[in-house]
C-alpha cells in the first residue's frame, strides 16, 4: 500500500484568502499541493476494494462513442478482462477503509466537517474519463500517479446527452485546460462544467468531494425530524359550526380557515435547526453498517487502555458539535459543560491521545460509542 506523508500547500494562498476569493467563486489550479504525492493505495488496491461488497464502485466504460456504466461489487476476473483503454474504474468512500485517506481530509479542515463528503478515486488507463459534465458540489481533484488532462468551462449549457446512463454533457465547450501530474491538485466550484481524460500511463486521481444537499432534501428531510421530534398538543378536527353546502364536493372557506389554523401550530426554533442538522449531516451513509465488538472489553479495562494507548474514531464516524451537544452518526448527546470541552476535542480531531482524567460522563459516553463500533482504541506500534 502505498502511504506516504502529504502537506497540502495552496501555492502561497492562505486558508482565509481561498475562501474568499475562490471557494464557490471560481477554479485554481494548484501546481504541487501536495509535494511527493502519488497516491494512497495501488491499482490493485483499488481493484481488490471494488470487489468488497460494502464498497461503492462503478465501472464507466466508452465503446463505439457509447457510454457503458456499471455498478459493483465488481470480480477480479470481470476487471482483468477489460481493454487496454477508455475505462474508468471509480471507488467512493475510500477514507472508510483506509486511515491514510482519512488524513487527507484533515489537510481540508479549513472546510467545516459538516461540509466534508468523502474520498473518492478513480483509475483509469490512456483515454480514460467519465465524459464531461458537472457537480452541484465543489471538488478538488488531486492527481495520485500518471497524469489527467483536465478541460474545465464556465458554460450556462447544461443539455445532457439524452441516452447516455451518465449525465454527460451534450454541448461542452472547453475554455482553459491542463495536464495535473502527480500532486497537482484542481478546485472547482459547483456546477463548473469539466472534462477529465487519462493520459499515457496508469492514471489515479483523487476527488475530494463536499456535500451540498439540494434545498428539496433540506425541507423534506426536516420535515421529516419535525414529524419525530415536534411535540403537538393533542387535538381532533371538529366543526360544531358546520354549515349546509349547496355542493358537497366543495372544499369550504371555514375548512380552509380550521387546517390552516390548525398548521400554524407548526413552529420550531434555532435550537431545532441546529439538533435537525447535527443529526442528519452526521447519519451515515444507507449502505455504511457499524461492527460492534464480538468480545468489547469491561468499562474499566478499556478506560484503562484508553488512557494508555488513545482513541480514535472509526473511519466510518461522522462526529459534529453544536451548542453543548454532540451527533455522532446520527444520534445525539446532550452534556454538561467539562463534558462537551472534553469531547469536542475527539470532533475536532477524530481522535484523543493518551489521556489521564476526564469526568464520568465523558468515560461513560466514550465507553457506550466504543461497544456500538463507533470508536476504537489506537493500536500501539512496536
Amino acid at each position: 500500500m502505498i502511504d506516504q506523508p502529504h502537506a497540502l500547500s495552496l501555492a502561497g494562498i492562505t486558508p482565509k484568502d481561498f475562501l474568499r476569493t475562490y471557494w464557490q467563486k471560481q477554479p485554481l489550479l494548484i501546481r504541487q499541493a501536495f509535494p511527493n504525492f502519488t497516491g494512497l493505495l495501488s491499482p490493485g488496491e483499488l481493484i481488490e476494494l471494488a470487489c468488497q461488497e460494502d464498497a461503492q464502485s462503478r465501472l464507466v466504460i466508452q465503446r463505439n462513442k457509447k457510454w457503458h456504466l456499471k455498478h459493483g461489487p465488481f470480480r477480479q476476473a470481470e476487471l482483468a478482462r477489460l481493454p487496454q483503454k477508455n475505462w474508468t474504474l471509480l471507488v467512493q468512500d475510500i477514507n472508510h477503509f483506509l486511515s491514510s485517506a482519512r488524513d487527507l481530509l484533515t489537510q481540508f479542515r479549513f472546510i467545516p466537517h459538516a461540509r466534508l463528503d468523502d474520498v473518492m478515486v478513480s483509475y483509469a488507463p490512456i483515454g480514460g474519463g467519465v465524459g464531461p459534465h458537472f457537480d452541484s458540489y465543489d471538488v478538488f481533484l488531486l492527481q495520485g500517479m500518471g497524469s489527467r488532462r483536465w478541460q474545465i468551462s464556465s458554460q450556462q449549457d447544461q443539455q445532457i446527452i439524452a441516452d447516455a446512463p451518465l449525465k454527460i454533457l451534450l454541448n461542452f465547450q472547453p475554455e482553459q485546460e491542463w495536464i495535473l501530474e502527480p500532486g497537482d491538485m484542481l478546485y472547482l466550484p459547483p456546477r463548473y462544467a469539466h472534462n477529465g481524460i487519462a493520459e499515457e500511463g496508469d492514471c489515479m486521481t483523487y476527488s475530494i468531494g463536499f456535500r451540498a444537499p439540494s434545498h428539496q432534501e433540506l425541507i423534506t428531510q426536516f420535515l421529516v425530524y419535525l414529524q419525530d421530534h415536534l411535540e403537538i398538543e393533542e387535538g381532533w378536527y371538529s366543526d360544531p359550526d358546520l354549515q349546509l353546502q349547496s355542493h358537497p364536493s366543495l372544499i369550504s372557506q371555514a375548512l380552509h380557515t380550521k387546517v390552516s389554523a390548525i398548521l400554524e401550530k407548526l413552529k420550531w426554533n434555532h435550537e431545532d435547526i441546529e439538533n435537525f442538522l447535527g443529526v442528519y449531516l452526521s447519519e451515515p451513509k444507507s449502505h455504511v453498517f457499524f461492527d460492534q465488538p464480538s468480545h468489547p472489553l469491561p468499562e474499566v479495562i478499556f478506560l484503562q487502555q484508553a488512557k494508555e494507548n488513545g482513541i480514535q474514531l472509526n473511519l466510518k464516524s461522522r462526529l459534529l458539535s453544536g451548542n453543548r451537544t454532540l451527533y455522532i452518526n446520527g444520534e445525539s448527546y446532550e452534556v454538561n459543560p467539562i463534558c462537551y470541552k472534553e469531547l469536542v476535542k475527539l470532533a475536532d480531531d477524530h481522535e484523543l491521545p493518551v489521556f489521564f482524567d476526564m469526568c464520568e460522563e465523558s468515560k461513560r459516553i466514550l465507553y457506550n460509542w466504543y461497544v456500538s463500533g463507533y470508536l476504537n482504541i489506537k493500536m500501539t506500534s512496536k
